[in-house]
């Protein structure tokens, strides 16, 4: 018997994957729609495999410290993150977050639960063109400016990206004002942006091109 929970903003994105997951024969498939509701329910029914999406409304790349936070409650806790995110600097944050397997949603379903199945044996899964790609930003010379932030940062960007002022982002990150000011000067500093429109302008493109 095998328990999934999904974690997903998008309610066509739950009900497809519990139709393909109850197809395979998955007894118990749990629903969340947000970090926190997810993070619950991760610790009231510990699932066998957790499928998380990264970016959920309002909370910018959420999925990245939810997937740390799970994998720091227990290391073995299989991750499948499912995700519209293409750029391999992303990818292998997840990856050294604690997931355990990477997949895109424009994949066919036939990708989609041949992920699963390696996830769920404990297997880590990348397709062949998305791990030659993570190899290559791994490498010393790293060619994106994403590979230098955090995931704090990351999270940060694409809130900024999305048009959210100082304090919206202070809300939805629960931490200070002063913090997101602090984390913006750092970004405008690593992405060399003179001023706050020009650090916008760079989170659109690169956040564009990563997805």
């Amino acid at each position: 018997m095998t328990s999934v929970l999904v974690i997903d903003d998008h309610p066509i994105v739950l009900q497809g994957c519990r139709r393909m997951l109850e197809d395979a024969g998955v007894t118990t498939v749990l629903e969340a729609r947000d970090v926190a509701s997810g993070y619950k329910l991760y610790r009231r029914h510990r699932p066998d495999v957790v499928i998380v999406d990264l970016a959920m409304r309002g909370n910018g790349l959420g999925g990245l410290p939810l997937i740390r936070r799970i994998n720091a409650h227990d290391p073995a806790t299989r991750i499948l993150v499912f995700s519209m995110h293409s750029d391999p600097i992303i990818v292998a944050r997840s990856l050294e977050a604690g997931a355990t397997g990477y997949v895109l949603k424009d994949t066919s379903p036939t990708e989609l639960m041949k992920a699963f199945e390696k996830v769920r044996a404990g297997t880590p899964y990348l397709h062949e063109d998305l791990a030659m790609q993570v190899a290559l930003v791994r490498a010393p010379a790293r060619g994106s400016p994403l590979a230098e932030l955090t995931a704090r940062e990351l999270q940060t960007l694409s809130l900024l990206a999305e048009g959210k002022s100082y304090g919206s982002i202070a809300e939805e990150l629960n931490v200070s004002y002063k913090t997101v000011v602090n984390l913006s000067s750092q970004l405008k500093q690593k992405l060399e942006a003179q001023n706050l429109p020009d650090l916008i302008r760079a989170a659109v493109q690169l956040l564009a091109a990563a997805s």
